[in-house]
């Protein structure tokens, strides 16, 4: 069954055009209630970011919610995370994230998650989508959904993020600076190092409803990178809008990406005997961390991009580690989605894990070495599954031979436009450039051709 609202990570757009309007989000609530009450279940969490627009779809969606006779509890600003944990606490039913992740405020999204802590199943997307057809009904006064708010929740995740590291793990004598984005981590995301004893200097921590994302978090890292060198700080912290992203900075300034933090991640489980078979990356994961791991004899394998198809090769492999270039890592040791906080968590053990020398962030990563990307964004008339062009498949063989076992081609549809990426990466910044620039202008010649 093809779907109509639901993409790989819920539903999102900018707010006042459909679908992203509040009596959408009305109906939208309505139908997860009537499917979930269908299968029994009785109460669903909803969680949001700091954009001002999540006050008005949080009342949307309680009220259709309500309207189905689910009862809800209302968590208020949580990271995304923080969702998927405390539904599993509650034993709700579902749980429910108002964001746009790393957008700017003027978007929003919803995206669900199933009662275990993961992404929701397609079955019940695709059962929620039919119903959004069906004529909105109510059910009986009895029987409507109650509301309340959770006000222990984020003392709650504080806790439960804590526990994922060894009670041993202590930052008493590390600077960190933090840059919430404005976000959803901007009151638990700092006190958690707080209260492991790291003195914390936080950035992008006072949300105003329309300053999410703006110039801080893990997609703008400047001022991060600027803070640290300016308080020497030993490193620095950003997570996106919603909390499940994570970038890091080294004490002199230099950004890590999660490829980067991935490897520093999968040496230490290694290390530790815990790392329970490979790791998985995405087709954008750069080439050193495939050929880092290997040097250490861990398997590697990639996913579609988008953290719900890294979990699901990691459910496939019976693996725990995996994560996007973007910052989405997933320790499924101690988590069941991408979580900010947790992984920086687990990257602060590897640093202390190391005996009387505190090891740096550079050192750290200094067995991986990131080849050159270049990437090349061509706009097409018309969405096209190129993979199924010979001329262009032929063209991508051409440009793959000369580039050796050292370098790879990627060619990736966007998902929300017709836009083409096209991708190549190598050891030699000049080489790669060029045979990028070649390929798209063969690719865009064919495109020509085909389309009149």
């Amino acid at each position: 069954m093809s779907r109509n609202y639901f993409g790989t990570d819920g539903i999102r757009g900018r707010v006042g055009e459909f679908p992203v309007t509040p009596d959408f989000v009305l109906k939208l609530g309505w139908a997860a209630g009537q499917v979930l009450n269908a299968e029994g279940q009785g109460c669903v969490l909803i969680g949001k970011d700091t954009r001002i627009s999540g006050y008005m779809f949080e009342s949307a969606l309680e009220a259709g919610l309500s309207a189905a006779g689910m009862d809800v509890y209302l968590l208020g600003p949580m990271p995304t995370p923080a969702v998927a944990y405390l539904t599993r606490t509650y034993n709700a039913s579902a749980g429910i994230v108002i964001s746009a992740s790393h957008n700017p405020y003027p978007d929003n999204g919803i995206k669900f998650f199933s009662g275990q802590g993961l992404k929701l199943p397609d079955a019940t997307e695709q059962a929620i989508e039919a119903m959004l057809e069906n004529p909105f009904t109510c059910v009986a006064p009895e029987r409507l959904g109650k509301a309340r708010r959770i006000d222990d929740a984020p003392g709650r995740y504080v806790e439960y993020c804590k526990s994922t590291v060894s009670p041993r793990l202590d930052l008493r004598g590390l600077t960190v600076v933090v840059d919430a984005a404005n976000g959803a981590c901007y009151h638990v995301g700092p006190a958690v190092f707080e209260e492991l004893g790291a003195t914390v200097i936080t950035i992008g921590n006072s949300p105003d409803g329309l300053n999410i994302n703006r110039d801080v978090g893990s997609t703008a890292i400047e001022a991060l990178q600027r803070r640290v060198v300016l308080e020497q700080a030993d490193l620095g912290i950003a997570f996106d809008g919603d909390g499940d992203r994570l970038i890091m900075v080294d004490h002199e300034g230099q950004p890590l990406d999660g490829d980067e933090l991935l490897y520093i991640l999968a040496c230490h489980e290694q290390q530790q005997g815990r790392l329970y078979g490979g790791v998985v990356g995405t087709v954008m994961s750069n080439l050193g961390l495939e050929h880092a791991l290997a040097e250490r004899e861990i398997s590697f394998v990639r996913a579609k991009v988008g953290d719900r198809y890294v979990i699901e090769q990691l459910l496939q492999h019976g693996w725990h580690l995996g994560g996007e270039s973007s910052g989405h890592l997933i320790c499924r040791r101690v988590s069941t989605t991408g979580d900010g906080i947790v992984a920086a968590l687990q990257v602060l053990d590897a640093m202390l894990d190391s005996g009387e020398t505190l090891k740096t962030l550079k050192t750290l990563k200094a067995g991986m070495r990131k080849y050159p990307q270049h990437m090349i964004n061509l706009r097409m008339s018309e969405r096209r599954d190129v993979s199924k062009i010979p001329a262009i498949t032929r063209a991508v063989e051409a440009c793959e031979q000369s580039l050796g076992d050292s370098g790879r081609v990627l060619l990736r549809a966007s998902g929300t436009e017709p836009v083409l990426r096209i991708m190549t990466e190598g050891e030699d910044q000049e080489l790669i450039t060029a045979r990028c620039q070649q390929l798209a202008e063969q690719v865009e010649a064919v495109l020509k051709v085909l389309n009149g």
